[in-house]
């Protein structure tokens, strides 16, 4: 099984928070050296290790930064490495968001395959050896010694169009280009102006992300009818790509986010961390 990509490939496109348009330049790399970002457009090109010892914000995505450089929206792009088997990759790119593209890690995979990769599938020799639980409220996110990865979600929202959803999916018997890789990121009418406001979403639209409101979807039709939760489950895969290895667990979460998903990562590491990189 080969740990890294024979060939590069190129995609660029708008991040959904920054508004910023960026060229992602996805390299080989050499065995140990995992997966790390590369800022091209900055003096003296800092690379920032995709680790979840350099994540320094969680609001609604994922950041990592060394110094003074940045880069957020890792999740997709991370997803569709670590669930292709990617160990390895040199991740060049000329601004501080990820493009969003499609809003899910479909087109990365397309571009993966397109470039000569054959995909293997997830897989882990590192066990998780007692339960892990990381609780906000009614809120958690675990790691449960299992036999083999297995991924299980929930999510519980107020809009009539999401409700209540769970999903659940084994790596082993199930694709992730074909079940998990097309589920978009989500968000809500009602919250477009206060985000904006807060300095988020400049790059949100309805090209590159499914909007609901009190009366449905306003950019249907859905690649799911759960779509909505199977996205979640992505992100939570990109999250856990920052451990190096995924380790062998059935992981757990309900109405979770990017903030608990790295602070299981976080306490993962600590007790494994012959697990990361």
């Amino acid at each position: 099984m080969k740990s890294t990509i024979d060939k590069e490939f190129t995609l660029s496109g708008i991040g959904l928070h920054s508004g910023v348009n960026t060229q992602v330049k996805v390299l080989p790399a050499n065995s140990g050296e995992g997966r790390y970002f590369v800022r091209v457009d900055l003096p003296d090109q800092p690379i920032i290790p995709a680790h979840v010892s350099a994540v320094n914000q969680t609001t609604l995505s994922t950041q990592l930064g060394v110094g003074n450089a940045q880069v957020c929206t890792v999740e997709h792009l991370l997803a569709a490495l670590v669930a292709s088997g990617i160990e390895n990759a040199r991740i060049e790119i000329d601004g501080p968001e990820v493009p969003l593209l499609d809003g899910s890690a479909k087109i990365w995979l397309e571009a993966l395959v397109k470039s000569g990769f054959i995909p293997s599938k997830l897989e882990s020799a590192n066990p998780i050896l007692e339960p892990i639980w990381v609780r906000d409220g009614d809120t958690f996110v675990a790691a449960i010694p299992a036999s083999e990865i297995r991924f299980s979600y929930g999510i519980d929202f107020a809009y009539e169009a999401i409700g209540n959803q769970w999903y659940s999916w084994c790596p082993k018997q199930e694709s992730f280009a074909e079940m998990i890789a097309p589920a978009r990121t989500f968000g809500f009418a009602d919250q477009i102006e206060q985000l904006k406001q807060a300095g988020l979403i400049k790059g949100g639209s309805l090209d590159n992300a499914l909007v609901c409101d009190r009366q449905g979807w306003l950019n249907p039709p859905l690649r799911f009818d759960n779509e909505p939760v199977r996205h979640k489950l992505l992100d939570l895969i990109g999250d856990l790509s920052l451990l190096g290895t995924i380790p062998q667990a059935h992981f757990l979460a309900y109405k979770a986010s990017h903030k608990l998903h790295v602070q299981l990562a976080q306490e993962i590491s600590e007790k494994y961390h012959t697990i990361s990189h």
